[in-house]
């Protein structure tokens, strides 16, 4: 069974309606088990992947998340290119609940996370200076404005270990680095894709302002508010499913080419 695309969703979108032809495959990787099994099928013309980043029923901690298992049986099933949705919180005005982000660039404060493939007899030095596929992102902006979907084109993501949201004073310290949003789950994840020499991008959904903003977060109230949004983030996937091209000239495939001393 082979697939083309990969999407790895997170909160809210898990949707078994959106595949057409569905069959799902149960995949054994070096680095234990996925998520959850993963279900093949097509979407707009093309062999799609969809693995559920939490597990079906949201039962996977951020931390627990086994990105390296994700990310390889993805690889394993023929992936090259990788759409990965998320939940995120805003640390800034004007990156409004319900807003789409295409992130370009991440600051990680996690601390528990294997964040490669090689830890045996290899030491692989990844470049991540441009974390997100540049082609791919720049193929869904484009795919935002043409379907009137309101997006911010960039945006710097803080990644905390979570399953807890922030202090206010950790929210505050993290605004004055002029970061953009704050989320739990997309480091390791683009690292070990860009590891696995596959193109990946992050379409984050703001649910809600940091408590920076003198508001309590809520996990229900994140729910609720990616709920509202899901509907646009699929309307981004089908799109970019049918118009992501063949191929491109990105170097995301090359990835490994000097990362080995």
């Amino acid at each position: 069974m082979q697939a083309e695309i990969g999407i790895i969703g997170g909160t809210g979108l898990y949707d078994p309606q959106l595949l057409k032809n569905v069959e799902e495959v149960t995949v054994e990787t070096p680095y234990g088990t996925p998520s959850d099994a993963i279900t093949v099928g097509d979407l707009a013309g093309r062999r799609v992947a969809f693995l559920p980043r939490h597990g079906k029923k949201h039962t996977i901690r951020p931390t627990d998340v086994n990105s390296r298992a994700n990310i390889f049986a993805l690889k394993k099933l023929g992936v090259k290119r990788v759409l990965a949705p998320s939940a995120v919180g805003s640390l800034k005005e004007d990156y409004k609940p319900g807003d789409v982000v295409f992130v370009d660039q991440f600051i990680d404060r996690t601390t528990k996370r294997e964040q490669s493939f090689y830890t045996g007899n290899k030491v692989c030095h990844i470049s991540v200076a441009e974390p997100m596929c540049p082609e791919m992102r720049k193929t869904l902006i484009a795919i935002a404005k043409d379907v009137g979907i309101p997006a911010h084109p960039t945006g710097t993501y803080v990644c905390i270990e979570g399953p807890r949201f922030s202090t206010k004073a950790e929210s505050k310290l993290f605004r004055s680095w002029d970061a953009d949003i704050i989320g739990m789950t997309l480091v390791p994840e683009c690292v070990l894709a860009r590891e696995a020499e596959l193109c990946y991008t992050s379409i984050s959904t703001v649910t809600d302002y940091d408590v920076w903003k003198e508001h309590v977060v809520s996990a229900g109230e994140v729910a609720a508010t990616m709920k509202a949004s899901v509907e646009k983030v699929k309307r981004i996937i089908v799109e970019a499913c049918a118009h992501l091209p063949k191929e491109y000239s990105c170097e995301c495939g090359n990835a490994l080419q000097g990362a080995f001393l």
